[in-house]
């Protein structure tokens, strides 16, 4: 099956966005990296339910009442720390939804797409592990950076090559 792509340089059309290669793998990736965010949240309720540590007196309901339940409205350094790299994925992930969608609708080359997409993934992928295990510095921030350097290199090729300044 031959599938139409859009030629380097040239911004896609809707109709053809459905067979382009470089927008199923933005959308490929993009979903990776939310699927990965969405599991943060499961990950903060984990460590909310084993710390017993929460931020609303009604999730507490099922430790007693009153005085009792008091008790576990709380914070926890690991629930802290779990609440800040989600908090770090909305703050890096959320960008790249945009800048990902207006760099891969901006024509660029399959391998030079997938380059940007996969490392991206992969820089906050490792960013998660290096947040919840924890690993010492620089992997943490050297993730973050690799990501974030991604995130402008796509920024920069749309400002480039498809907007007008």
């Amino acid at each position: 099956m031959e599938r139409s792509s859009v030629r380097s340089g040239e911004m896609a059309k809707l109709t053809q966005l459905i067979d382009n290669e470089v927008f199923r793998a933005y959308a490929t990736y993009t979903t990776i990296v939310l699927l990965k965010m969405m599991l943060m949240s499961l990950i903060t309720a984990y460590f909310r339910i084993t710390r017993k540590a929460f931020a609303n007196a009604e999730d507490t309901a099922s430790f007693g009442k009153g005085e009792n339940a008091k008790k576990y409205l709380r914070t926890d350094p690991d629930v802290e720390r779990v609440r800040r790299g989600h908090l770090n994925d909305l703050e890096n992930i959320v960008p790249f939804l945009g800048i990902g969608l207006l760099y891969a609708l901006s024509g660029p080359e399959l391998y030079t797409a997938l380059l940007h997409f996969r490392i991206f993934t992969g820089a906050r992928i490792a960013h998660t592990f290096a947040y919840l295990i924890p690993l010492p510095q620089p992997g943490r921030g050297l993730s973050w950076a690799v990501g974030y350097a991604v995130t402008i290199s796509m920024a920069y090729k749309v400002l480039k090559t498809a907007l007008y300044l």
